[in-house]
């Protein structure tokens, strides 16, 4: 029997497990262990588990994992997170966070206690404009790597076989997705939006969790990226989730390419604990 120590938080209802490596000498993070403590009727309850420790070279290192023990994919609701769970952990030096995601380099800044700011890397790829085969008929999509890989589909764009993200079976629709052979062997994950008053309405289904949550930041900014082509939108651009809480976009782009991308929106912590785990 293994007894952790935890702090549960969530960015704009994306929520994580945050263990705290220095509180928690020894503990092995396996994936036994993460599907247990994220598990919502046995567990704490968790969208994924984040680890975090010190480092000589940044502020905090962390390590981020969806609740199936899945990684290597960007979080950055989690990172957002994080910046705010060092700050409340006396591991920053000021509103300015330094720090390593799964052995790659960023930043984020404290804008306040309540609101967080995550710097991305420019999107790996994006490609506009072609059709994938789902719910029995082809539908127009585009894809954005942003760190962790998504499909974009827009309401608007569907030929009326989407009439609103209120309305879509995202969990059936999403998975189907997610597992098509173009997409393999990684797969993908999903967003569905829908643009009113240069407002973005966003629904996502994401791999690993294998259900829709409440907020996916990196799928936020590759419908941002796309929504920006298409609706000829301002920057900052502001994405509404599905847990009701907003997201804030920010890029530049110079020369066809975008540079200063970031994530700003809430984080909070919802509470502290300890859990005993059989592992």
């Amino acid at each position: 029997m293994e007894k952790i120590i935890f702090t549960k938080m969530s960015g704009t209802g994306n929520d994580f497990v945050f263990i705290d490596k220095s509180l928690n000498a020894g503990v092995h993070i396996s994936d036994k262990l993460i599907q247990k403590i994220c598990d919502r009727r046995n567990g704490v309850g968790a969208d994924g588990l984040i680890s975090i420790e010190d480092s000589k070279d940044y502020d905090f290192i962390m390590n981020y994992y969806k609740d199936d023990g899945s990684t290597g994919s960007l979080c950055a609701n989690g990172a957002r997170c994080a910046v705010l769970f060092a700050s409340e952990s006396n591991r920053l030096n000021g509103k300015l966070a330094n720090f390593l995601s799964n052995d790659v380099q960023y930043k984020g800044e404290l804008i306040s206690n309540s609101e967080i700011k995550f710097v991305l890397d420019p999107p790996k790829k994006i490609k506009n404009n072609f059709k994938i085969k789902a719910g029995g008929r082809l539908i127009n999509a585009h894809f954005v790597d942003t760190g962790s890989p998504h499909v974009v589909i827009d309401v608007a764009e569907s030929e009326g076989f989407l009439t609103s993200v209120d309305n879509i079976a995202v969990a059936k629709l999403g998975r189907e997705i997610r597992y098509l052979p173009e997409f393999s062997p990684g797969g993908t994950n999903v967003n569905f939006v829908e643009v009113k008053d240069s407002l973005i309405n966003i629904r996502t289904y994401e791999r690993g969790v294998e259900a829709e949550t409440l907020s996916c930041g990196t799928g936020s900014v590759a419908a941002a990226l796309i929504c920006f082509v298409t609706y000829k939108l301002k920057v900052p651009i502001t994405l509404n989730t599905k847990g009701n809480e907003k997201l804030f976009v920010h890029f530049d782009v110079e020369n066809s390419k975008v540079k200063n991308l970031s994530l700003t929106g809430p984080a909070k912590i919802i509470f502290t604990g300890e859990i005993k785990v059989n592992i």
